[in-house]
C-alpha cells in the first residue's frame, strides 16, 4: 500500500502548527533522541493503541530511518487514518540538526 511521504524539512514545518507526530521506535530508542512533539507508540503497541490516534486529520509516523514507520502508516492507513511516513526518520532528524530531546518523558509504555 502506498502511503503518502513527507521528508523531515517539511516535517518541522507542520508539527510547529500543532500536527500529530507518533514515534513508533522502542521506549529506549525514544529516550534516546526524540522529535519534542513526538508521541511515543511503539510499532509493537499500534494495533492495541489505534484509539489514541484521530482519525479527523492527518497523522505523521516516524522511526529511526523510515521502515517501521512505513509499517505503521500502512497498518494506519488501512484503519481509515490519513497517516503520512517520515522518510529518514529521526536520523535525517538529527542530522539535519533540528532541535530534538533526549531523556524518559514519563509517557512511555
Amino acid at each position: 500500500m502506498d502511503v503518502p511521504q513527507i521528508s523531515v524539512n517539511e516535517l518541522s514545518n507542520v508539527i510547529n502548527e500543532g500536527a500529530l507526530l507518533i514515534d513508533v521506535r522502542d521506549p529506549e530508542e525514544h529516550t534516546t533522541a526524540r522529535v519534542p512533539q513526538a508521541v511515543s507508540i511503539p510499532l509493537s503497541s499500534v494495533p492495541d493503541r489505534l484509539e489514541e490516534v484521530p482519525t479527523d486529520g492527518p497523522v505523521y509516523v516516524i522511526c529511526a530511518k523510515g521502515g517501521r514507520s512505513q509499517m505503521a502508516a500502512e497498518f494506519y492507513a488501512q484503519q481509515g487514518v490519513q497517516a503520512i511516513n517520515v522518510t529518514g526518520g529521526t536520523d535525517a532528524w538529527l542530522k539535519a540538526g533540528y532541535e530534538h530531546l533526549s531523556g524518559p518523558t514519563g509517557a512511555e509504555r
